[in-house]
């Protein structure tokens, strides 16, 4: 009787065991395609920094332009 308990319980933590390794598995490879998705996004946001730095200078630069043509041409109060 003894023997039949302990085959159950060996039956039960071999289940278990098998259950938490493909628990483990799968974690590590959501966690994966999360620091993947992660660096794209950081990759992403970069790019979209470096577009607005570049947005602005030329901003600045059209209306400097604008500023001396309306000196140029006595607009400005």
């Amino acid at each position: 009787m003894t023997a039949d308990i302990e085959n159950l319980v060996l039956e039960n933590l071999r289940v278990i065991r098998s259950d938490l390794a493909s628990l483990r598995n799968e974690t590590r490879e959501g966690f994966a395609r999360v620091e993947l998705r992660l660096g794209l996004v950081e990759h992403g946001l970069a790019d979209l920094l470096g577009v607005s730095a570049s947005d602005r200078d030329e901003i600045r630069a059209l209306k400097s332009r604008v500023e001396r043509i309306e000196r140029r041409l006595e607009l400005t109060e």
